[in-house]
């Protein structure tokens, strides 16, 4: 699959740093390699969800990547979704961080809940990224496995109906510098962070 050359260069760049994720994380990690292999195994959809409080910044993040990870490693059968406790948007500095990773993002509707259309390839079927709940009739109600992207969400949502695997993978919040001069860095970071753990994770997948 031709990916877009300056989203490549990053994949490229964020492979290199696998040997930097603590092996307390590549432990967590492991849940979710471990989830998706077995499906593939089974020839099962892959289905993700992932899941911070206000689905704007970390858990579509996450989702966009894990799609990414997929296709670049080959590996099929794989919808990622994001979801909130509860439905904000996503966040426009959030969008603007992953643009500036390679992504081509696009607004289809206005309001103050846009929905985005995300590609990393014109080959691929593009991703579509709105806040919603994570029960939403747009995501799996069953068989998905529901991966806390923030430690809130993960202690408040104790249960997470129709999910068959629970993964805690939480993130720090890049919210917590907005409008401030650390903002676009901060955001850089936990953009390159969950796409280093997302190639990690699907990079060990076994087929």
């Amino acid at each position: 699959m031709a990916f877009y050359q300056p989203l490549r260069e990053t994949i490229e760049a964020l492979v290199k740093n696998f040997n930097t994720i603590p092996d307390s994380r590549k432990a967590i990690l492991k849940q979710l390699t471990d989830f998706v292999g077995d499906k593939l195994k089974k020839n099962e959809p892959i289905a993700l969800i992932f899941i911070c409080t206000h689905n704007s910044r970390r858990s579509h993040i996450s989702q966009i990547w894990a799609q990414t990870a997929a296709a670049y490693y080959g590996i099929g059968n794989v919808v990622s979704y994001s979801g909130g406790t509860e439905a904000t948007a996503f966040n426009p500095r959030a969008v603007k961080a992953m643009k500036d990773t390679g992504f081509k993002i696009i607004a289809t509707s206005e309001g103050t809940n846009p929905v985005y259309e995300v590609s990393f390839s014109d080959e691929a079927t593009k991703i579509v990224a709105f806040s919603k709940k994570y029960d939403s009739k747009t995501n799996p109600q069953k068989g998905f496995a529901a991966v806390m992207t923030c430690s809130h969400a993960d202690e408040n949502c104790p249960v997470v109906f129709g999910m068959e695997k629970r993964i805690s993978l939480p993130y720090n919040d890049p919210k917590d510098f907005d409008d401030t001069p650390q903002e676009a860095a901060k955001y850089a970071e936990r953009v390159r962070e969950i796409g280093t753990e997302m190639l990690y994770a699907f990079s060990q997948v076994k087929p």
